[in-house]
């Protein structure tokens, strides 16, 4: 494609996430006995060739010396650096095919191990400009060209004013010696590139700061892969998510930001303005007034299993998807339970303050195995089946109740009313929602159905049990051990005091609401919704989601992909296609999903859109959302 633009692009730190000699260092150095302290030496002269201390030649002399490479290391080398290319730029593949003509790769690193990378993009050999090695007979690197500017102070400035290039040129790099080439007048502007390092004394001789190659392409209006940078959406994570999840969406190209507690209502209205991207836990209350003021939210992922304290209906009604893990932390859940029941049977806790207190009561009294006990189930979900599995198998008899038809697993039976199994069983474990309609569903009233000498253990949410009343019956014996994991009110943080009526009884195991709290728990929420999240962002999505119809699309190709989100009513479908119809558009695919309140359509286009396709798209009534894919 003709262009009379012309793209100067640095490798390490740029095109690559890493620099090529920290690499080399660790596979020529692998196995010699001053590894490490060469390596330090390394990064002094490095610094020392950055600050001019020494000329660059003279750095780079020192470097190979103590380096030692060969030709043996280059193919590792090179399979290190594949793996290291910069994410933005294998979302934008296709910009390096379409503009190979005019765009350069400039390095004061060496070809031999350039080259394999960036053609392996499109870009052209000739278009690499860098230093080459010189080997001996056995393979050894003896030295480099000399004659090449590349290897002496101000090469980049050297090179680009032999090139001459006949139009506009913009650089793109991490270093000095990139802005060096503006300086020197011939580059239009220079964009210091920070997705991998950010070196403030760059950033400040900058035109502009591009955070990822996606953001340079849309202000350059050369976008191919995405349709808006992604460093410009802004993703706020709460109450310390797990770091892959972190990890997974900065990777991606998102403005990530974090913050370790839950925010209070007044402070998430304030700093929910201009996020994209929700991510809490269960103590995060996104209420109908949080969501007045997400100005720009597309998405909300819960890290937990529950959804209750996000207002789904308010979310829903302005088009922000919802999604939470539904599993993740189901086994981890299940075990506490098991391992609690166990514990209550035993009487291990009170046994076990004495025994801190300096009294040894040794007795059988009040323990007993779970062996041939019943386990009554409230709630077989994901939770209660699995947990009905492994009570079978350590010999218990399960009965359980919920209010959606469940087929039972093994031999677990069946009950018609949460009474029938109250009255029978000696084990009661609460697993149900968290919607409204559950406050209180154990009380007074539940408790005198039960036998005397249950065991009572609560791993769902605070509000579904009668504290006062679950007290009532631990002191008076017909409660004989319970284990509460959930509260009505739970502090906000590890600084906030835990209070409780329920402190201080006898065989009362309190946990500060952990029962998904394990390292392989977190982990697995930590990659299943950000999973989630990207798919939405990237594809429209909407598997799994809680709120949402749901979606599984195709990855796109060669098209373009048209969100609309809408009321449900009747006729949007057609609007939407007399719309395209109208402008000569073809429709390559259509999905259509609705719920009860809203409607879901997905349209691949294979023709450019206008702004006029886009403005009538919108104007549609009862439009909610709609937003544009490439």
């Amino acid at each position: 494609m003709k262009l009379n633009k012309y793209f100067v692009i640095d490798f390490d730190s740029t095109f690559t996430k890493v620099e090529a000699f920290d690499v080399l260092a660790d596979i020529s150095l692998k196995d010699h006995p001053e590894r490490e302290e060469r390596k330090k030496q390394i990064v002094q002269i490095t610094n020392q060739g950055m600050d001019g201390s020494i000329s660059f030649r003279e750095s780079l002399e020192r470097r190979l010396n103590l380096l030692a490479p060969s030709k043996q290391h280059l193919n590792p080398l090179i399979s290190e650096l594949k793996g290291s290319v910069s994410e933005s730029f294998k979302r934008n593949r296709d910009f390096f095919t379409r503009y190979a003509d005019n765009i350069y790769i400039i390095s004061n690193g060496f070809r031999e191990f350039i080259e394999p990378i960036v053609t392996e993009f499109g870009i052209k050999s000739e278009n690499i400009l860098a230093n080459e090695f010189k080997f001996d007979k056995e393979g050894k690197v003896v030295g480099f060209d000399v004659e090449n500017p590349l290897s002496a102070n101000g090469g980049k400035v050297a090179q680009l004013k032999k090139l001459n290039l006949p139009g506009d040129v913009y650089v793109i790099g991490d270093g000095y010696t990139d802005y060096e080439i503006k300086h020197a007048g011939l580059a239009n502007k220079f964009y210091a590139f920070t997705e991998n390092v950010a070196r403030e004394n760059v950033k400040s001789k900058a035109d502009h700061i591009t955070p990822s190659l996606d953001e340079f392409l849309y202000l350059n209006k050369l976008n191919t892969a995405i349709s808006y940078p992604k460093n410009r959406i802004n993703v706020l994570l709460l109450e310390n998510v797990h770091p892959v999840a972190i990890e997974l969406l900065k990777a991606e190209g998102f403005n990530v930001e974090t913050y370790h507690a839950a925010l209070t209502e007044e402070e998430l209205c304030e700093k929910i303005k201009n996020v994209s991207v929700l991510g809490i836990r269960s103590k995060t209350q996104v209420t109908a007034k949080v969501l007045e003021n997400a100005n720009r939210l597309m998405t909300i992922g819960a890290f937990c299993i529950g959804t209750n304290q996000i207002d789904l209906k308010e979310a829903t009604r302005k088009g922000i998807a919802v999604f939470n893990a539904p599993f993740s932390n189901t086994r981890s859940v299940v075990e506490l339970a098991v391992a609690e029941m166990i514990m209550l049977m035993r009487n291990i806790v009170d046994k076990s303050v004495k025994m801190h207190q300096g009294v040894w009561d040794k007795s059988a009294k009040g323990s007993f195995e779970v062996r041939g006990k019943k386990l009554g189930l409230i709630g077989y979900g994901n939770i209660g089946t699995q947990l009905s599995v492994i009570a079978e198998s350590l010999g218990m008899k399960v009965y359980y109740y919920d209010t959606e038809e469940k087929l039972s697993l093994g031999n677990a039976v069946k009950c018609k009313s949460m009474k029938e199994v109250l009255e029978q069983v000696d084990v009661v474990s609460l697993h149900v929602d968290g919607r409204k309609s559950n406050t209180n569903l154990i009380g007074a009233k539940e408790f005198a159905i039960m036998k005397k000498g249950v065991i009572f253990i609560n791993l769902s949410r605070g509000h579904v049990v009668d504290i006062q009343a679950l007290r009532e019956n631990i002191l008076s014996g017909r409660v004989a051990g319970a284990a509460i994991d959930v509260f009505p009110y739970e502090p906000v943080s590890n600084d906030e005091e835990f209070k409780s009526e329920l402190r201080g009884l006898p065989n009362t195991i309190l946990t500060p609401h952990i029962g998904g709290s394990t390292l392989e728990a977190q982990e697995n929420i930590g990659n299943f919704v950000p999973g989630k999240i990207m798919e939405y962002i990237n594809t429209g999505s909407t598997s799994n989601s809680v709120n949402f119809p749901n979606l599984t699309l195709p990855i796109l190709e060669n098209a373009h992909r048209l969100i609309h989100i809408h009321n449900n009513v009747p006729g949007i479908l057609a609007k939407i296609n007399q719309i395209l119809a109208a402008h000569g558009i073809n429709i390559v695919g259509q999905y259509l999903k609705t719920t009860e309140s809203i409607g879901y359509v997905i349209t691949d286009i294979n023709k450019e859109y206008d702004k006029e396709v886009v403005k009538a798209l919108r104007e549609i009534e009862h439009t909610i959302k709609f937003r544009i894919l490439y």
